[in-house]
């Protein structure tokens, strides 16, 4: 079975010291990208400003900025006025509360792709209609909150659905709350209990058949988080392993890197 490529996600709040060591920590250990997701408290943009400067390989996600809250011409405006290396840049966005989402996205990906050609653009995707999106108008799907093999049930319709529309295969990603100590389940626990609250999400795990915590990875000791990462091989493209952990602090994420560098080699974490 390939193995998928691995990478780091962290909130888009989380301070410019944290993300420059998670930053420099995660292309030491050959990770394939830094994810911060975006949010009203933490702009993503901004935040891989700093992971960029203190790197020169690893690739510089958001996951994913809400259009209805930045529509995509002030994306892609920020994006040049931020100097951002562009052959680095992944660009995840999604509808955010938007109603009806889909037209929204649909456009937005249009502006985006003339704005900014050589970026690579994902689609945060959460039911069937946004992954066909995904497939149909973007670089692929940003996946989140599913098992194994729902996400591998995921990615086989998005490169059904991509086959049909004549597009290149996409690029299916997943985002999986994970933590590597037994201190920080409390936040995980927490963490998966709020996304379960939401009607959104409530919706989709009703639609998927699993709960919160049964789509992360509890790797509490080495063999337990070998185990969770290794059942993700093959299942998609690539898997942002978003670091939990007890205190956000640069040791804290440094010390994260290290637990799966250890049961992953360099090699392997690049695919």
């Amino acid at each position: 079975m390939t193995a998928t490529r691995l990478s780091l996600g962290l909130a888009g709040s989380a301070d410019p010291e944290v993300v420059r060591a998670a930053a420099r920590a995660a292309e030491d250990a050959g990770f394939h990208a830094l994810w911060l997701n975006d949010t009203p408290a933490g702009d993503a943009l901004t935040g891989l400003v700093e992971a960029a400067s203190v790197t020169t390989r690893l690739r510089l996600a958001t996951g994913v900025i809400p259009l209805d809250r930045r529509p995509a011409d002030a994306v892609a405006a920020d994006v040049d006025g931020l100097g951002l290396p562009r052959e680095r840049l992944v660009l995840g966005v999604g509808s955010g509360h938007a109603k009806p989402p889909l037209p929204l996205v649909r456009v937005g990906l249009t502006e985006l792709r003339a704005s900014l050609p050589d970026v690579h653009l994902v689609l945060g995707a959460l039911g069937p209609a946004m992954r066909r999106t995904a497939a149909r108008h973007a670089d692929g799907p940003l996946l989140s909150w599913l098992t194994p093999a729902a996400a591998s049930a995921a990615r086989d319709e998005a490169l059904a659905d991509a086959e049909a529309a004549g597009r290149p295969a996409p690029d299916v990603v997943l985002y999986t709350r994970t933590v590597v100590s037994a201190d920080a389940v409390p936040a995980l626990e927490a963490e998966s209990a709020r996304y379960a609250g939401y009607p959104n999400y409530a919706a989709h795990f009703a639609r998927v058949g699993h709960g919160a915590l049964d789509s992360t990875i509890r790797g509490t000791d080495p063999q337990a988080l070998a185990d969770g990462i290794r059942a993700y091989d093959g299942t998609v493209d690539e898997l942002v392993l978003r670091a939990i952990t007890a205190e956000e602090t640069p040791d804290a994420v440094r010390a994260f890197v290290e637990a799966v560098a250890r049961i992953r080699p360099a090699e392997r974490a690049r695919g």
